[in-house]
């Protein structure tokens, strides 16, 4: 027996054989018996606010279809900044930055391996006798 409504009475109520026979194994699942089942159920649509013949709203899998086309476009917004943007700029930072190393000309050379190409500027005058 239901707990708190041992002593109210059964009542018929008239409805198709299938629903019948659906709703005992949905109660069978879900309760001890029809009566709080159905309770249970005329219950969550009290409290909750809800008619049958309204929808809910978006289900799950098109939430979830919706959120991963939304990211992906995300993605592309962001990988198009990076292309045109982000890359350009931080190869131009780096060209500014970036030193290359000079050639730097010893100090003290051989004789032997100095080349001397320069000639000099001016000459003294030789006399002509």
């Amino acid at each position: 027996m239901d707990k708190g409504y041992e002593k109210e009475r059964f009542v018929n109520l008239s409805i198709k054989e299938s629903v019948a026979r659906d709703f005992r194994v949905f109660s069978k699942k879900l309760s001890s018996s029809q009566s709080m089942a159905l309770r249970e159920m005329l219950d969550f649509f009290q409290v909750n606010e809800l008619s049958p013949n309204e929808r809910l709203g978006p289900s799950g899998r098109t939430m979830e279809a919706n959120l991963k086309k939304r990211i992906n476009a995300v993605i592309a917004i962001i990988r198009d900044i990076e292309k045109t943007q982000t890359k350009p700029t931080n190869a131009m930072l780096q060209s500014l930055f970036e030193l290359e190393p000079q050639k730097e000309k010893p100090l003290i050379v051989e004789k032997k391996y100095a080349q001397d190409s320069k000639q000099p500027r001016f000459r003294e005058k030789q006399k002509e006798d």
